[in-house]
């Protein structure tokens, strides 16, 4: 389903939502009572700005006595849709707010990625896919990518951890070209980025990845993400514990500029060393990658195999 009819499909599910609610007499306001959202939030729903999530689709059919039409609707929506089940609401959340603060202890974030790296990542958890998927995922990160590129992007800072820049991706090009994408987007002002060295010690986001997102008119959310599973969380005391975890992560990481310089320094010794390294299997195919993207340009999507999901949250 391409963006345009997936987006209708959703202004279908909110203009069903307002009838549905008006028939039975109800505010906004007294069906987030209900179903445990703000009236705000129903409001959003109603304009297609903002998706529900599955267990409020559910509420609003035993609220409104629909006999499971929206949760079926939202069902068919999502996969539909080109992201994970899991990451899909977060992926609608990246574009919609003002505000996004992100913690990567591992690799880097989404939307920082260029598309070698990202490519590399997909050839690593996915070995066994055809070239066409794998190009087809990457460009699907390289869409979400342009977020940052948009003249009203939000406001986006960036913690890594100092693993993010040691362990390597792909090739020691692919790997240059990447914290150099990195370095590109702090130079011109795009995002603010900061590294918190191996120094550092233990800290309170051992091992997790955590975006916190903020939005003009709809309380702050955060997203953490494990293993083939992710959530969303809005409860002020998550949400306000999540912002303390974060601040104490980014006054114990290097300040804005020694980040810059060990991101840069990271960066130039992976490309002293791209000429002398001979490429893996996985450097292999993606060196191969724009051309096999040009074979299957003109051709349909291939879906993921079942037993490898897209995985594209991050």
């Amino acid at each position: 389903m391409a963006n345009g009819s997936r987006q209708a499909a959703w202004e279908f599910f909110g203009t069903e939502l307002k009838r549905r609610r008006e028939d039975a007499g109800i505010t906004q306001v007294e069906l987030g009572v209900r179903v445990f959202v703000s009236g705000g939030y129903i409001g959003q729903f109603e304009q297609a700005i903002r998706k529900p999530q599955l267990d409020v689709a559910q509420r609003i059919d035993e609220t409104l006595q629909t006999d499971g039409i929206f949760e079926r609707l939202w069902k068919k929506l999502i996969k539909n849709q080109p992201y994970t089940e899991y990451f899909a609401h977060a992926a609608e959340l990246e574009r919609l707010a003002t505000g996004i603060c992100e913690w990567a202890p591992a690799v880097v974030p989404g939307l920082l990625q260029a598309s070698g790296y990202a490519r590399a990542l997909y050839l690593a958890s996915n070995p066994l896919s055809p070239d066409e998927w794998i190009e087809e995922m990457v460009g699907l990160r390289m869409d979400r990518t342009r977020l940052l590129k948009d003249t009203t992007r939000p406001v986006y800072w960036a913690l890594l951890h100092e693993a993010v820049l040691r362990v390597p991706v792909g090739s020691p090009a692919v790997m240059a070209q990447q914290l150099e994408h990195v370095t590109e987007l702090v130079r011109s002002r795009k995002i603010l980025a900061q590294v918190l060295p191996f120094s550092a010690g233990a800290h309170p986001q051992m091992g997790k990845a955590m975006k916190l997102m903020e939005f003009e008119d709809a309380p702050p959310t955060v997203y953490t993400e494990g293993v083939l599973s992710g959530s969303l969380l809005d409860d002020p005391a998550v949400v306000k514990r999540a912002q303390a975890d974060y601040d104490l992560l980014r006054v114990t990481a290097l300040p804005l500029e020694a980040s810059l310089d060990m991101i840069e320094a990271a960066a130039e010794g992976y490309r002293r060393c791209a000429s002398t390294t001979r490429p893996t299997l996985a450097g292999a195919r993606a060196a191969t990658a724009e051309e096999a993207a040009a074979r299957t340009a003109s051709k349909s999507p291939t879906e993921s195999p079942a037993s490898y999901p897209s995985g594209t949250a991050r």
